[in-house]
């Protein structure tokens, strides 16, 4: 599975931003896909995933009522809709994805990965 993230950019706080990923290869009908972030000097951490079959979500806890995830299956697409927009979500944006049902929020458990989109969030 090929991932190719996108959409990020420079944002007020308080601002939106939609970020996509695009999927590409093998079938991703039975996979796990989710987003991960990484800010300067920090770990990368669980955004956001989504069964891709069932369209089941769930999110960290930072980010939930603010941030939603979402898939349309005819185009292989997923999307990361960012509202509100804090200066704490500065990072890079990774999609990823895993072979295996249930979600996770360790990035060891993710098999493919995108190259990263950078969110700047100024104050």
């Amino acid at each position: 599975v090929q991932l190719q993230a996108s959409g990020g950019g420079l944002v007020q706080t308080g601002g939106s931003l939609r970020l996509s990923c695009a999927a590409s290869g093998r079938s991703i009908s039975n996979a796990v896909m989710g987003w991960f972030r990484q800010a300067p000097g920090k770990e990368r951490e669980f955004v956001a995933a989504i069964t891709w079959s069932s369209g089941v979500t769930s999110y960290a806890q930072s980010v939930k009522g603010r941030f939603t995830i979402s898939r349309d299956n005819a185009k292989n697409m997923m999307f990361l809709q960012m509202n509100m927009l804090k200066p704490e979500d500065t990072a890079v944006y990774y999609c990823a994805a895993k072979n295996a049902l249930g979600h996770s929020r360790l990035p060891t458990d993710y098999d493919y990965w995108g190259q990263g989109t950078l969110v700047t969030v100024s104050s």
